[in-house]
């Protein structure tokens, strides 16, 4: 079995220097992991500041050097899957091959899809997901990908680096 610190991206964590802080002292007291909520709005928490979890995560592997990091969880159909990937192959090279990807819908789907005037019909959300994560595991693969779904095109796109991580980071799924 292993442990992890999970922290929210908003309020004193929305600062990447106080996320390398708590990643640091999770390493040195042995935790497996540190894991970073990914939202862009949460209106229970509004009026607090919201960092953006990959660059939290960033300042979180320039501080350690052991433990796993991963987002709990990345909404996949609320990023372009080609953006996604770059992020978290950038974070798997810079980490040393420790990233672990969780994803999931997300939520509360009010706030992180309909507020900026996104679809947010969970079915379609759903369908985007599945979508999106195969195409991050081919973008992931150094390989070219082409790729006409029902959600995203991809016309012979080869992203470089590929992840460290073969064939891909873990990938994790979560949800309610």
């Amino acid at each position: 079995m292993r442990f992890s610190i999970n922290i929210p991206n908003f309020g004193d964590f929305a600062d990447p220097r106080n996320v390398a802080t708590v990643a640091a002292a999770a390493e040195q007291a042995g935790w497996d992991g540190l894991f970073v909520w990914d939202h862009v709005l949460h209106r229970q928490h509004q009026g607090r500041p919201f960092g953006d979890p990959w660059m939290l995560l960033t300042a979180a592997a320039l501080a350690t050097s052991r433990i796993r990091l991963g987002t709990l969880l990345t909404p996949v159909p609320r990023y372009r899957p080609q953006q996604l990937a770059r992020q978290v192959a950038t974070l798997d090279h810079l980490s040393g091959g420790r990233v672990t990807f969780a994803a999931g819908l997300g939520g509360p789907i009010e706030d992180e899809y309909r507020s900026f005037g996104d679809f947010a019909e969970p079915r379609v959300l759903a369908e985007r997901l599945d979508e999106g994560l195969e195409l991050l595991s081919r973008f992931w693969s150094g390989e070219p990908v082409n790729h006409h779904g029902r959600h995203y095109e991809v016309r012979d796109v080869t992203l470089l680096p590929a992840g460290v991580q073969r064939p891909r980071p873990p990938v994790w799924i979560g949800g309610f």
